[in-house]
């Protein structure tokens, strides 16, 4: 690739993004997903059919209401016989009738099953909440994974640019020095192999931020119609208690209240299936009207009926071929089997959130250690600058003190967002995500 083509291509590339940016911040990130995100609405949606399930409308303890009418018409051939020994035939005699009511059913009493199915309902509601927080807290750790993501490469461009631009330089002054005959073609034509291997580098960075930042977006529901920057500055926060945190995590975990929720609608569901052992008592009532218009074979030409009804029922299953026992066993069973899944979780989830304190500590040391290095990286870089601007090393020599400061700048990036995401993992298994500032 000619030089020429090269730099025109990288000063295009790093004055782009001096246009207008909007900056997305953590608290707008998070605000534009609890908003957005498909998975969050979706999520949304099931609280709302869970919320319509334990309406008043849907327990059962509401009566029905019933509307009935109808009409019949017949057309007959008939022959009467009277007592005297007459008799008397009627060819085309017509009749109708005419009906409508109004027909009321309501169960009294019915062994307190609705009772017990209601409150699962209310019990199913809450448990689908806690599955919507489920899907929100994933949600946000994988929409930090993706922000913290875009940060680190943010700040791999600007590194690898600034590498770009010493090698710029180094190449200006190459070029001096061969024009003044104080140097030979050969320290030139390093410096150009060196910033074409820059070039790639940040081209490659700049290609892997543009895909970050559709990924980000798409997260955040494809909101953000143009180009947009984040905030790279990162807070740790020092002051997590170790047992503080598990005492949380044993009681706020989104698993373990899950599986709590499971435990109550399973208790409940024993007493629900007992119900059908009870008795069933219902209520009906009636308001109807009815009308015959008669055939000329009857006493009565027509007849009208208007009038209210009423009626008590009592249902004893007595013995349904041993459904109701089996179904009573089997919830019993159930129930074992929450209270076994609780007591693995609860293992489970005491191994996980120790891996992820150990996992975090790790990792915020190894970024403190690693902008220690920055420095260390940094001082090595300028003086061995200053002897190459002497003539003291040669390019080799500095090329080597470059490429060290720009994997230190790389591997601290790459420390100082692990270490966050870390963090909020941890967070997310204690149950406490939800509750800090973004």
């Amino acid at each position: 690739m000619n030089i020429k083509i090269v730099f025109f291509s990288i000063v295009f590339l790093l004055q782009a993004p001096m246009f207008a940016q909007e900056l997305i911040t953590p608290e707008k990130a998070v605000s534009l997903a609890l908003e957005n995100n498909y998975g969050i609405k979706i999520a949304k949606t099931d609280v709302e059919i869970a919320e319509n399930n334990a309406d008043i409308l849907n327990s059962g303890y509401l009566p029905t209401l019933t509307g009935n009418a109808g009409a019949n018409y017949n057309l007959d051939d008939t022959e009467v016989g009277f007592s005297d020994g007459t008799n008397r035939v009627l060819n085309g005699a017509e009749s109708s009738s005419y009906n409508a009511s109004v027909d009321l059913d309501y169960t009294l009493f019915d062994g307190l099953g609705r009772s017990y199915d209601y409150k699962q309902f209310k019990e199913t509601k809450q448990l689908t909440e806690l599955q919507a927080r489920e899907t929100i807290e994933n949600t946000i750790v994988q929409l930090f994974t993706i922000y913290y993501n875009v940060a680190e490469l943010i700040e791999n461009k600007d590194a690898v640019a600034q590498t770009l631009a010493i090698s710029k330089d180094r190449l200006i002054r190459a070029q001096y020095q061969f024009d003044y005959g104080q140097a030979n073609k050969l320290a030139s034509l390093n410096a150009e192999v060196d910033i074409n291997n820059d070039s790639i580098s940040f081209m490659n960075t700049l290609q892997e931020l543009n895909n970050a930042k559709r990924d980000l977006n798409f997260v955040l529901g494809n909101t953000i119609p143009y180009d947009f920057t984040i905030d790279t500055e990162v807070a740790f926060d020092n002051l997590y208690d170790r047992s503080e945190l598990l005492a949380k995590t044993r009681n706020n975990n989104i698993s373990i209240l899950q599986v709590n929720k499971n435990i109550d609608i399973n208790a409940l569901e024993i007493k629900s299936e007992t119900s059908a052992y009870l008795p069933t008592v219902g209520l009906s009532g009636s308001y109807g009207w009815n009308k015959n218009n008669n055939n000329a074979a009857s006493f009565a030409a027509y007849s009208i009926n208007t009038g209210l009804s009423a009626g008590l029922s009592l249902s004893w299953n007595l013995f349904d071929g041993g459904s109701t026992i089996t179904n009573v066993r089997n919830a019993k069973v159930n129930l074992e089997a929450q209270k076994i899944l609780k007591e693995q979780l609860l293992v489970s989830i005491v191994r996980d959130f120790n891996n992820a304190w150990d996992d975090y500590e790790n990792k915020l040391s190894v970024y403190r250690l690693q902008e220690h290095n920055i420095k260390t990286a940094q001082n090595n870089f300028d003086r061995t600058k200053e002897q190459f601007k002497l003539g003291q090393i040669n390019s080799i020599e500095f090329r080597q003190a470059q490429i060290n400061l720009l994997n230190a700048e790389l591997s601290r990036n790459q420390a100082k967002y692990l270490a966050k995401i870390a963090e909020m993992q941890m967070l997310q298994i204690s149950g406490d995500l939800l509750n800090i500032e973004f």
